[in-house]
Formats: C-alpha cells, sequence, structure tokens
C-alpha cells in the first residue's frame, strides 16, 4: 500500500516538474533580464523543484579515461557476465603491461553501485577492474525466483570464478561478510580462483562492537516488525509486479533522517549558489544528490535475511554463520591476505566492527593481515574523497601489490 501510495505521489509530481524544468530554460533568452538577482532567485527556486526527486534508473559510472603513469588511458564498460540480479562489469582499457585483476563488491542497500564511481575511477590507475553491479529488484520478474543472502554469496562466488585465478577481492559496506563468506568458502573447497588479497571496507564484519544507531534499529524491533513495516509490493507497472521488497525510498530515508540538518543546510546552499550564479559550486552538489536520489529496491527475503544474519545474531561473528547448511569457515582461509580498512568518524559501521575479520581468520600469518584505521573520515570517506585517493588507496594497492 505504501508502495502504490509512493508510487501514486511520485506520478502526480511530474507535470509539476516538467513546468518548472521548461520555465527555467527560459532563463537564457531573456538577456540581460535574467540575470537581475530577482529573476535569478526566481530560476534558483525552479532549478529546486525540476531536480528535486527520486529516481529508479541506473546513473552512468562516466568513466572515459583515467590516468595511468604519465598518460590519460581511455576506458571502456562490458558486461562480462548477465545474471539475473546483478551482472559482472568490466572496465577496458589499454596498457603496456598487465595490472592485477580486482573485483570491486558494491552494497546491495538501496544505491546502485554507481555511488562508488570515485572507488572505481582511482583503483583503475593501477588495476584491471571488475564491479559487482545490482539490478533493482522492482525490475526484476517474479520469474526470476528469489534473492537472498545465500544468493549474494553464490554470486561473489561465481563473479570470482569468471575473473579467473590470481584476482583479488574489495567488498565495501554491507557485503563485506558475504564476500568475507565467499572467499572462506572458496578456500575451503581449494577453488582455484580464491583471491590473492581480500580488502574488507567499513563493514558489518561484527556488529556488537560499539553499536551505531542503525545497529541499535536493528535489534529494537522483531523480524516481523520489519516484514509488516518494511516490505512492501511492487505496483503493477513495474516488471516486477508482485515481487516482495524493501523499497530504495525508505533506505533513502532513513539515511537522510540520520543527518537531515546536514541535507537541509545543503540544498540551502545549492538554492543559494543558483541564485549567485556559483555555477561549478551548484553543478557538485547536483551531481551528489542526483547520485543519492538514485535508488534501487532489494528484495524481501535478501533485506530481512541480512536483518537477522549479520545485525540481530551476527552469525558470522559467532561462527555460526552457514551457507546452503554448511558452516561457512574463515579460519581456512590461510594464502588469501586480508586488509581491514576502517573510517575512524564512521557512524553506520563503527571502528572496530570490520577489524572483526582478523580474529575470525585465524589461521592466516600476520604478514598476511593489515588493518588500516583512516583519521577524519566518516563511511563514504572510507571509500570516496581525498583521504580514500591519497591515504587509503595507497595501502590498497601495496597489499595487492605485496602479494600479486
Amino acid at each position: 500500500m505504501l508502495y502504490a501510495a509512493f508510487q501514486a505521489l511520485t506520478d502526480a509530481g511530474k507535470p509539476i516538474r516538467a513546468f518548472a524544468e521548461a520555465a527555467r530554460g527560459l532563463q537564457p533568452s531573456l538577456g540581460g533580464f535574467g540575470q537581475w538577482p530577482v529573476s535569478k532567485s526566481v530560476f534558483a527556486a525552479l532549478s529546486m523543484v525540476a531536480d528535486t526527486k527520486l529516481t529508479h534508473h541506473r546513473p552512468s559510472f562516466g568513466i572515459d579515461a583515467v590516468p595511468v603513469g604519465n598518460r590519460l588511458v581511455p576506458v571502456g564498460e562490458e558486461t562480462v557476465l548477465a545474471l539475473p540480479f546483478g551482472d559482472l562489469l568490466h572496465f577496458t582499457k589499454e596498457v603496456e603491461t598487465p595490472q592485477p585483476k580486482i573485483l570491486l563488491v558494491t552494497p546491495l542497500s538501496g544505491h546502485f553501485s554507481t555511488l562508488l564511481r570515485d572507488t572505481v575511477a582511482t583503483l583503475l590507475r593501477d588495476h584491471d577492474v571488475y564491479v559487482a553491479d545490482w539490478r533493482n529488484a522492482r525490475d526484476i520478474p517474479l520469474s526470476e525466483g528469489r534473492f537472498g543472502f545465500d544468493d549474494y554469496v553464490d554470486y561473489v562466488i561465481r563473479f570470482l570464478e569468471e575473473i579467473g585465478p590470481g584476482a583479488h577481492v574489495m567488498a565495501v559496506c554491507q557485503p563485506c561478510v558475504q564476500t568475507l563468506a565467499a572467499v572462506s568458502i572458496m578456500a575451503e573447497d581449494k577453488n582455484p580462483a580464491t583471491p590473492r588479497s581480500m580488502t574488507l571496507m567499513g563493514g558489518p564484519v561484527d556488529t556488537r562492537v560499539n553499536p551505531t544507531t542503525v545497529n541499535e534499529l536493528a535489534v529494537s524491533h522483531s523480524l516481523d516488525w520489519f516484514k509488516k513495516n518494511m516490505i512492501q509490493t511492487v505496483p503493477i507497472q513495474h516488471a516486477g509486479w508482485r515481487r516482495k521488497v524493501y523499497p530504495g525510498f525508505l533506505q533513502l530515508t532513513a539515511f537522510m533522517s540520520m543527518n537531515l540538518g546536514r541535507h537541509m543546510e545543503k540544498h540551502r546552499e545549492l538554492y543559494q549558489d543558483l541564485a549567485d550564479g556559483r555555477d561549478v559550486e551548484a553543478a557538485n552538489t547536483r551531481a551528489f544528490y542526483d547520485e543519492y536520489f538514485a535508488v534501487l529496491d532489494l528484495t524481501a527475503e535478501f533485506y530481512i535475511e541480512t536483518v537477522d544474519i549479520v545485525f540481530q545474531r551476527a552469525l558470522l561473528a559467532k561462527g555460526e554463520l552457514e551457507w546452503r547448511g554448511r558452516r561457512v569457515n574463515p579460519g581456512a582461509i590461510r594464502r588469501t591476505a586480508l586488509l581491514t580498512v576502517e573510517g575512524e568518524r564512521d557512524d553506520i559501521c563503527a571502528v572496530g566492527q570490520t577489524s572483526a575479520a582478523h580474529d575470525l581468520c585465524s589461521h592466516l600469518r600476520p604478514h598476511l593481515k593489515r588493518h588500516h584505521l583512516q583519521p577524519g573520515v566518516g563511511h563514504y570517506g572510507v571509500f570516496s574523497g581525498r583521504k580514500w585517493e591519497n591515504q587509503i588507496y595507497p595501502v590498497v594497492r601495496n597489499l595487492v601489490l605485496s602479494v600479486n
């Protein structure tokens, strides 16, 4: 019912946004009048109306070229494996010396993989990059079946097998648990595609450590409460009609409510930048929110199982996680180097939650274990921004080089 109401409200707002879009396009034709302070304020308001909307369409990565050595190298993008709930993307480029292959496992938590655009662009300088690109559940027909926690682990294993032996894997945020599980299974099976290194960044490996607001919310309600209040049915106008999902707009609402004052201030600044003609600043803010307001839905089973397995019972951390009825044993990892990265100010996955992986990987020798705590960054600063690029990424690159 809530999803249908959201869709109706979204559809009802289309004419208003279309009018605002058309009206702001008139500004260049007004000449000097369009640059009067009052006119610029009006057109700034029209821009805010036209742009402030949620979308369910995956933005483009928009990575056309990256610096490699002392030259700029063109970058292509291809799908090397297409599965019902996600694709394996490969960012291609022509370089003289082969670079280490790395799989970036992106979160399935309400945003598209393009939210990690900065992560991909930075990795591309020194790596042959593959990305797990998840699909919007509301666009996947019921005939494709279910997608739960175990299926996510399956996809990570399948992607690594497609890339082949000698690759590396990096997981950001929520999929750190599934990635650690996948590598554990592959190591125990002596799978030739077991990665040489595993980097876990800002992930909830053990949510019992320094619980955050997110962790406290997850344990403050029963699973039945989450099923009744968070799970919705996809409306008839979408390909995934009748599929049970956790809607992306609910996740976005939760994220924004955690820092509502900051988001309101950023929109006030955006309006002022538009009104004052600070086009570069306005474009940067717009680009961020265009990405932030692009949301995807999660299957109900994946959301509920994640709440249960990762946040409420912390099964991996307690040594009780099972995959397809089989106990997951991180102690089986003996040759895959481990790097964990945490942000000092992370209010989603607090300090200690990711580094807990080191205790779980009990048979890894010390020289194959590394931890990096980055001062002065929150959750997003772990994988994007200047400190990611200048201080965290070199640690990742050095680990890959040391075991490649």
